[in-house]
Parts: structure tokens; C-alpha cells; sequence
């Protein structure tokens, strides 16, 4: 005959193996979920001056810095970037000779000895981007150069894994489809949070 007190604690001990079977569970779900491209990650400040020299397209300083802030959001920049208009002649005006925009913004890196100071970690993924900065075709062949410097310039500030890049950009002329763009890049999981990144000299 079982007594009260065996009971309670053959009930403790069922209720045990059911929530160690249960967290064994979610734990593989999460493994799975976060597949082989999970990384952990950290924000990285990076800044440069971004002078835009090209023959068929002409920009004006503000519509560089729109062109410019749509393509580091896509290759995963974080939401507070900054990109200001440069030293231009016609600020807010039509387009200039050589339009020109101060990029600030932060972006993520593997975890190395040189960004150590960095300390708070942030999940990531490595997903594949194509930088597009127009959904008009013409208009987008209008922007060939522009990612041809982009590119040059701006994608190495990027941890990236793979590059996909072909261009065929003809001075003077509409190429739709003239230029390609792909990367792997480290996105993050959150990409609404800003994180906890040190303060910046």
C-alpha cells in the first residue's frame, strides 16, 4: 500500500522527467531553427567619406544620401545609421558635379582579439543580399556606376562571406542589367534593436 508521502514524491519525480523531456525539446527546436548560418556578433562602428564620380547619372547630395542609406540598410548596417550631405554646392538643390555624403553607421563582425572592446554579443545570421536601389529597371540601369562604387567603397566595410559582382557599365549609357551585386552579409536577428554598443570616441 503506497503512502501519501510516496506519492507526492513519485508525482515530483514524473513532473521532473516531463519538463527535463520538454526543455530537451526546445532546446532542439532552437538548434534547428537556428541553423547553420547562426552567429554570435558584434557592433562595430565604421565611417567614411563617400564621393560619387561618374558619366551617366548625375545625383543631387541628397539624393546620393538616399541612394547610399537604402543600400547599407540592405547589406544590414544598423538602423541609427547616419548619412549626411558633404561639402556640395547646391545643398538640397539639383544635381552636382561630384555629390558627396559622410557615412556613420555601425555593422557587424565575427567576434576577433581587435574588436574585444566590443563586448556585448548580438545573434546574427549570414543571408544573402542583392543591393537594389531602384524597382524601376531603367532607373536602376541609371545606377550602374553607383554600385560599381558602392562596391569599391562602401561594401568592405561589411563582414562578408561570399561576393557575387559583375558589372558591365558603358559612360553615357542605359545598361538594364548592367551591373550585379550579391553578398553574404551578417544580418541581425533583431534587426529593430540597436543593441548595447560601447560608447564611440
Amino acid at each position: 500500500m503506497m503512502t501519501s508521502g510516496s506519492l507526492s514524491v513519485g508525482s515530483l519525480s514524473a513532473a521532473l522527467l516531463l519538463l527535463s523531456a520538454q526543455a530537451g525539446l526546445v532546446a532542439a527546436e532552437i538548434a534547428a531553427a537556428s541553423g547553420p548560418d547562426s552567429q554570435q556578433a558584434v557592433w562595430v562602428l565604421k565611417e567614411r567619406h563617400f564621393v560619387y564620380q561618374g558619366f551617366t547619372t548625375r545625383y543631387s547630395c541628397e539624393g546620393l544620401a538616399d541612394k547610399i542609406r537604402k543600400a547599407l540598410l540592405q547589406l544590414g548596417a544598423r538602423k541609427d545609421l547616419e548619412v549626411r550631405e558633404g561639402a556640395c554646392t547646391r545643398p538640397g538643390g539639383g544635381p552636382e558635379p561630384f555629390p558627396n555624403v559622410d557615412v556613420r553607421m555601425h555593422v557587424l563582425e565575427t567576434p576577433t582579439a581587435s574588436n574585444a572592446g566590443h563586448r556585448t554579443l548580438v545573434p546574427a545570421h549570414w543571408k544573402t543580399v542583392e543591393v537594389r536601389l531602384d524597382r524601376d529597371p531603367l532607373s536602376e540601369a541609371g545606377d550602374c556606376e553607383l554600385v560599381e562604387q558602392i562596391k569599391q567603397s562602401l561594401l568592405p566595410l561589411f563582414a562578408t562571406r561570399t561576393i557575387d559582382y559583375r558589372s558591365s557599365c558603358i559612360p553615357h549609357q542605359l545598361q538594364p542589367g548592367g551591373t550585379w551585386l550579391k553578398a553574404e552579409v551578417l544580418i541581425s536577428d533583431r534587426p529593430d534593436a540597436k543593441g548595447a554598443a560601447p560608447r564611440e570616441p
